[in-house]
């Protein structure tokens, strides 16, 4: 029962955080990172029974076609850096959470949010402006090309033609 209130709190404060009218809902990616959202934190976890930071990010990204390694720091190599006023949906952020470099990912997801497996709290949404995450960002990166972006973003559609 708790962890039905636990998703359908994730549900309404996903549904709140990205809006209907946001050109990322119902997407693919939305899609991606819904599914995780409520899971709990497990160390080396890939799946929605459990994610590590890194396993979250993988399982998002295997969902709309692009492997990324198990670690946050190997994902912290791959993609362009993009500066944190220019972050747009999908880009992955990356934080110090170690004192050791880069040590904690999540999926960016608008509005100054981002989506990752806490572990503490499992998979959630948390606001870039945090404190703890302020003071711990290192930056982010662009993994999708423009045309995976529009292509992951867009609406779904049905996948048959009208007739008339």
């Amino acid at each position: 029962m708790k962890k039905q209130l636990t998703a359908a709190a994730v549900s309404l404060a996903i549904m709140f955080t990205l809006g209907a009218g946001s050109a990322f809902a119902d997407s693919k990616l939305d899609s991606a990172i819904d599914e995780g959202l409520g899971s709990k934190y497990v160390s080396g976890g890939t799946t929605t029974s459990g994610f590590d930071c890194s396993g979250f990010t993988m399982f998002v990204f295997s969902k709309i076609g692009i492997k990324l390694p198990h670690q946050s720091a190997s994902q912290y190599k791959m993609g362009t850096a993009v500066e944190k006023d220019e972050l747009i949906v999908g880009d992955l952020v990356f934080f110090n959470t170690s004192g050791k470099g880069v040590s904690h990912v999540g999926v960016y997801v608008g509005d100054g949010k981002f989506a990752h497996a806490s572990s503490s709290k499992g998979v959630i949404i948390s606001k870039l402006s945090e404190s703890y995450y302020v003071k711990r960002y290192v930056g982010a990166k662009r993994i999708m090309s423009t045309d995976k972006y529009e292509e992951v973003t867009s609406e779904n559609t049905t996948d048959h033609d009208d007739v008339e």
